[in-house]
């Protein structure tokens, strides 16, 4: 895997790519393999300088509503395979028909290519930043990349101070003169350079902040690390939570720190109602309209759960509410706060308070809280049994081994049935042991005062052993509901990791995620009118507009909607987007029966897992589509080459005899009949010769014979070999005679011309002059064919070099093989030059054009003969 360096710049004209440029030379000079894909030099002579140091790569032509324009040859920087490539404009979009719409993307292929890149990025085509930008600029940019990509990248900011940038601008070193004055009203006045400078500052430090903590994390070593702040803000069920979360973003805005909203999970979370369930579940909706992560964290108590977050997640500030609590409560309870401010050092702790008004608690009682009625009855049989036992035994038993033995029911109680069953059995095993063992028996007096530690030991042990018993009853309840999470998300990717059809994947899903929380549930996926149903989980359900409009809107914006989220909350449904790749690739629609909200708090971290899982299916399916539309098209062309190579074979022996016989016809035959067979044969014979062309083309066979040319030269012997399919048309040579030499394979280029030449004698209106121009401006030696003629669809001049490409039903129809201008497009790129196709601007017709990049012009007599 390749490794990116990002140049960040605030603004245009920083320096970004001088500074590439410079850095790439002084790798060069290291030893290291560098060329350029592709630079935008603006015209500044300081960035020309430094391109000439460096081997730059052609750019691949791509015609566009009549323009030509140049963009970087990925292909060929894959097959040229360099240590280092310096890209451009990071953010820059592709021509269409590219393989790639972005060019960030063509740098992640180079990337996976195990190829370094080196590239220059503005911090206003950053994705999160550009409402940002927007705002202040009044300028929205549409071209961005992704934050992903600068997470992956070394970044290296290129800063100069807003005055110096507008001196520069003045200075007509950024844009050319009447640019720079309307660039200095608008978007490059001093307050938008300023804050964009801060944006890209504070931008770049997170990023390094975020591969510092992967780093620490991957090493295993302790610490804050608090090299950037990192804010936690504490959450519950309690009114008031929401203005902790609001304090939170407005200290994370001031500190432009990230910040998560965290909540943990313990055992009372069991009893909460439909009350505290709603509040939760509005506040979490309310960090992540904000901009701030969720997180639950699973826990037996409050501060060992924000412990161990603060921990993982290296934070730097926690925000907590303090709420109203009775001073018995924190006796008994201890205090949240006192505890996370001592024991959580190096994180500075911010305390506010709940002011909210109390509210009737809709909590519900836990089942079994008190204990249950079998319990208290075994546990008085319990201490009965042994009451019984220990008055039978009393005569060979003293007072102490009575008290012991009275620790049994209170452990067995306390271990099998919970603390207030422990508590209840040791109050009765301290009643029993008083009434029938203590003198005076049959009283619950207590005449020594020795035996009243006997009874306060039994009810200490019966507290501790409830206690004790109940700690681990919750940790054991928690690790059977980790286990059951896991046990749900193994099966379920198990279920669908063998299927291979879209529709009993989507009906898998619906399935599970119904069978696992309760709920009617649906998979949309985009269809010719917008979204369709592809899955239920039953029939029974009806989508209204609102339902249809919040699906819409999940899809289109990759956010949840729908009940119980922050958009379009009037819906009967939740809806999630499954994102699988770079795209949404369908919704998953939830509801239950009742009306309320379809999850609780809690569900949301389980949902989350399945719909990364279901994604993964759905990504894989999507994939495996790819590949075999892959296969199919190499299976196509292995047959069409086959049977090119065949067909050719096969018609070369009888057009050789044809020809010969045509020969010895001329002694005997009138020249007209003589001409026409030459002429027919020499037409198929140039057919079978595209043919074979073509076959070499695909198998990669071409051999080059590079040599000088000269132009002129080369251009009347092809115009000779096509004087039969230029019958009737005047052909006018207009290439100068002090062209200079090219160096190209004599033999390919002769195809290229000759299938050209045909080309417009095919089309060409009859008795219409056909021109073969060549011109040399700037360091381009182009040659061109131009006819007069009906020309070519509009918007389709590239299709033309296609493969058996004929424009049915248009003035492109005529008979041939479709070839000729495909083999011009693969012969000329073999050769390093590029072929253009366009209609003529002064009257209908079509132009032609073969253009030779510098470094195949010969510029003295020297490098000529050196070839």
């Amino acid at each position: 895997m390749g490794r990116l360096k990002i140049f960040l710049g605030a603004a245009p004209g920083v320096g970004k790519t001088y500074d590439m440029l410079s850095d790439g030379a002084a790798r060069a000079r290291d030893g290291v393999d560098v060329v350029i894909g592709v630079v935008e030099t603006h015209g500044r002579a300081e960035t020309e300088a430094l391109v000439r140091g460096h081997e730059v790569m052609p750019r691949r032509a791509v015609s566009y509503e009549g323009r030509t324009l140049g963009e970087m040859d990925l292909d060929a920087i894959l097959a040229r395979a360099p240590r280092l490539v310096l890209v451009d404009e990071l953010a820059h979009t592709n021509a269409p028909g590219s393989r790639h719409a972005k060019r960030y993307q063509d740098v992640e292929e180079l990337l996976a290519a195990g190829i370094d890149v080196y590239s220059t990025l503005n911090i206003q085509h950053i994705e999160s930043l550009n409402d940002v930008v927007a705002s202040f600029t009044r300028v929205r940019v549409r071209e961005t990349v992704p934050d992903s990509i600068l997470e992956q990248a070394e970044i290296e900011v290129v800063d100069i101070p807003p005055d110096e940038l507008i001196e520069r601008l003045k200075a007509g070193k950024v844009y050319l003169p009447e640019e720079a004055t309307r660039a200095l009203s608008h978007f490059f006045s001093k307050s938008n350079l300023s804050a964009l400078r801060e944006l890209a500052l504070r931008r770049a430090a997170q990023a390094v902040d975020t591969q510092m903590l992967d780093h620490v994390r991957a090493l295993g070593v302790g610490g804050t690390w608090a090299g950037g702040e990192r804010i936690v803000v504490a959450i519950n069920e309690l009114p008031g939570a929401d203005g902790l979360v609001r304090a939170a973003k407005r200290s994370a805005d001031a500190l432009h720190a990230p910040w998560t909203a965290l909540y943990i999970e313990t055992q009372r979370a069991q009893s909460f109602g439909e009350a505290e369930h709603r509040r939760l579940a509005a506040t979490m909706n309310l960090a992540t309209q904000l901009g701030g992560n969720v997180a639950t964290e699973p826990a037996i108590a409050i501060v060992d759960g924000i412990k161990a977050y603060l921990q993982e997640a290296r934070a730097t500030q926690l925000i907590v509410g303090k709420s109203h609590r009775s001073r018995l409560f924190e006796l008994r309870h201890g205090s949240v706060v006192d505890r996370l401010v001592r024991e959580t050092p190096g994180v500075a702790v911010h305390v506010l308070p709940l002011d909210a008004p109390p509210v009737a608690s809709t909590r519900l009682r836990a089942r079994g809280a008190w204990g249950s009625r079998r319990g208290y009855l075994w546990t008085s049989a319990m201490v009965g049994a042994l009451t019984a036992a220990a008055s039978a035994l009393f005569h060979i038993l003293d007072l102490g081994n009575v008290a012991l033995l009275y620790l049994l029911p209170v452990m067995a109680a306390a271990t099998l049935f919970g603390l207030r069953t422990g508590l209840f059995a040791g109050i009765a095993s301290s009643l029993a042991y008083n009434f029938f063992f203590l003198p005076p028996t049959g009283t619950l007096t207590v005449s020594n005062p020795e035996n009243i530690i006997s009874i306060f030991v039994l009810l200490g042990v019966a507290i501790v052993t409830s206690q004790l018993t109940a700690r681990v009853r919750a940790q054991a309840d928690m690790a059977a509901a980790s286990a059951r999470t896991n046990a749900a998300l193994a099966g379920f990717l198990r279920r669908l990791t063998p299927i291979d059809d879209p529709i009993a994947l989507a009906r898998t899903i619906c399935e599970d995620i119904a069978r696992l929380f309760d709920l009617r549930t649906v998979v949309l996926v985009p269809g010719d009118t917008g979204l369709v149903v592809q899955a239920a989980s039953g029939p029974q359900f009806r989508f209204e507009t609102m339902e249809l409009a919040a699906a819409q809107w999940a899809f289109d914006n990759d956010m949840p909607t729908g009940k119980g989220s922050g958009t379009l909350a009037a819906s009967d449904w939740y809806f999630q987007p499954v994102r699988a790749g770079e795209k949404v690739q369908a919704v998953l629609g939830l509801a239950s029966d009742d009306g309320g909200n379809p999850l609780r708090p809690d569900q949301f971290p389980l949902l989350a897992s399945l719909v990364d899982q279901a994604a993964l299916a759905l990504e894989r399916l999507r994939l495996a589509e790819e590949m075999r539309d892959v296969e199919a098209v190499r299976t196509r062309d292995r047959l069409r080459a086959a049977l090119l190579s065949s067909v050719s074979h096969d018609l070369r022996t009888p057009l050789t005899a044809v020809m010969g016989a045509a020969a010895e016809l001329r002694h005997g035959a009138t020249p007209e009949l003589i001409g026409t067979i030459e002429g027919e044969a020499a037409r198929l014979n140039r057919f079978v010769a595209n043919l074979l062309d073509m076959a070499r083309v695909e198998a990669g066979a071409l051999n080059l014979k590079v040599e000088a040319i000269d132009l002129a030269d080369a251009v009347a012997a092809a115009a000779h070999d096509a004087r039969r399919s230029l019958e009737g048309h005047a052909i006018n040579l207009a290439v100068p005679p002090a062209m200079p030499l090219v160096k190209v394979d004599q033999q390919l280029l002769h195809h290229c011309l000759l299938n050209l030449l045909d080309n417009a004698g095919r089309y060409a209106d009859p008795a219409t002059p056909i021109v073969i121009e060549g011109t040399h401006n700037f360091g381009l030696l182009k040659l061109s064919v131009i006819d007069e003629g009906p020309g070519l669809p509009p918007g389709r001049e590239a299709e033309v070099f296609e493969t058996f490409r004929r424009f049915e039903g248009s003035d492109r129809a005529v008979g041939g093989t479709g070839l000729g201008l495909a083999i011009v497009k693969a012969f000329s790129e073999a050769m390093g030059m590029t072929v253009e196709a366009a209609n003529r601007t002064d009257r209908s017709g079509a132009h032609f054009t073969l253009c030779f990049p510098a470094a195949l012009i010969v510029r003295n007599a020297a490098e000529g003969n050196e070839i």
